[in-house]
Parts: structure tokens; sequence; C-alpha cells
């Protein structure tokens, strides 16, 4: 895979494992539009390569991102409009780049993981929370900066916080816009493993590799049974379980797997 955006979007594959890296250090991967845009090219490609198996996302040189940027000049070189207002053009771009980006991510059947160093604020909190597993460093930080910027949450917001914390947890993040440290996130269930700084990589790239290891229709069809489950009774948790099984029993990786087992040793899924 090529990179992206100008190289605002590193995309770089290692294996069965592709890593999306915002990479505008010199503002702390604040996020632009065009980036937005590159983001939701780059995940339609992987979900159209049978061989991409697992997504990491990360902030270049130390940083996860510190939210979207909207400044006027951003705006403006995106859309090549400046007779428009900023805040009109924002808006509308929020509506157009920002939320098919953030969709294309949510409804991708490939298993994501934030590899979260330093800061993730607003819209970068949201994208990192956004995904399937969210690995930070010990020293990184999370804040919901929306309301002290006077704006509304966005990239998702509204609708994880109260899934992944709480109603009324999720009020007081989003009131407050304070800043939680890593651990406290962990606490909280919006982080999924914490590590100190100097492992972080390493440990996300051991994660990412066992995960590509998985039988890949599986683990596609777990990530979106269990996200689907939210909206489910026990009923239909159990009708949906029972078509999937019959899903993946028919696989060559099943298979596979039932071999393994009989000779023991680790199964080798293709994906078949």
């Amino acid at each position: 895979m090529a990179q992206a955006s100008k190289n605002k979007l590193l995309v770089e594959r290692e294996g069965h494992v592709v890593t999306l890296t915002f990479n505008r250090p010199e503002r702390r991967n604040a996020i632009t539009m065009s980036m937005f845009a590159a983001l939701k090219s780059a995940v339609e490609d992987i979900a159209r390569d049978p061989d991409a198996r697992v997504v990491v996302l990360r902030g270049a040189d130390g940083s996860f991102s510190s939210g979207a940027d909207l400044t006027p000049s951003e705006a403006s070189e995106t859309r090549g409009r400046p007779d428009v207002s900023p805040a009109a053009t924002s808006t509308a771009l929020i509506g157009v780049e920002v939320n098919t980006a953030i969709l294309a991510l949510h409804r991708l059947a490939k298993p994501t993981i934030a590899c979260v160093e330093g800061i993730a604020a607003g819209a970068g909190a949201n994208v990192a929370f956004g995904c399937d597993l969210v690995f930070a460093a010990e020293d990184a930080r999370f804040s919901q900066i929306f309301v002290k910027r006077g704006l509304s949450l966005d990239c998702g917001g509204t609708w994880l916080l109260p899934r992944l914390v709480g109603l009324q947890k999720a009020k007081e993040l989003a009131f407050y816009g304070d800043w939680l440290s890593a651990p406290e996130a962990l606490a909280l269930g919006l982080v999924t493993r914490v590590w100190p700084a100097a492992e972080l990589a390493d440990r996300v790239g051991e994660w990412a590799a066992r995960l590509a290891r998985q039988a890949p229709v599986a683990v596609s069809i777990i990530k979106q049974s269990l996200d689907r489950s939210m909206n489910l009774t026990m009923a239909e948790a159990l009708d949906q379980e029972a078509v999937a099984q019959g899903v993946c029993t028919s696989t060559l990786d099943f298979r596979e797997a039932m071999r393994a087992f009989a000779e023991k040793r680790e199964p080798e899924f293709t994906g078949g």
C-alpha cells in the first residue's frame, strides 16, 4: 500500500498488519480534512484487501492526535473556497470528510487497534476510542476537550462514550473536558491495556501480529456480532450466533483448526 495525503497519513504494511499513521508532528498530529479523506480511502482499500487482517492506528513522534484541525487556513486550503466563511466551511466538512471517515472505520469488518502515545484530545480521543482495542503508553493523556472550545462532541463521541463508560460518566467527561491519565482511562474501560512508553510499539506489534494469526473470518464475525449485540435481545443474539457458527464451520480455516487440534499443533489460518 502506498503513502497517502502528501505523507500526512502514512500507510505501511508488515505481513497482514496495516499501520496508519497521522503524520503532522508539528501540530501534534491534528487531523485536517484531507487527512480524514485519506483515512476513509485507506480504510476502504483495507476492506477490499483479503491479505490485510489487522489495522493499527497511531500518531507520529510521540502524540496520537490533538484533535481535528478546523482552522480557517486548513478549511480553505482543503476545499479551495476562501469565499466561504470558516464556520460554514467547517460545519459542512464535518458532515462530509469527518463523518464518512469515522463511519468507514466503524464499519470495517477487520479488527482495529489504537496505539496511543502522548495526547489524544477531542476528535483524536474519539478516533482512538472508536477502535476495537486501545493500547496506551503510561504517560498518554485523553480529553473530551470540545466543551473548552465551545464545541459539542464529534467523531462518534456521543455514541461511544455512553457505551464505554455509562451515561453519567460520559456526561462528566463531556461537560468538563478534563484530562484523563492512561491509568484512569484504563480503570474506566476506555483503554484496553497500558504499558511503559518505551515498550508500547513492541507490545502493540506483538498483539497485532497475534491477532493477525487468528482465523480472519471468525475474527470478523466475532467483531460484527459483538458490535450488533448492543441492540439485540438475548433471543436475537442467539439467532445471530447460530448463523455465525454456520458460516464459520463452512470455512477452510475451521477444518484446519480441527486438524491442528488433532495433531497437537498451532493452526495456520489462510482466511479461506
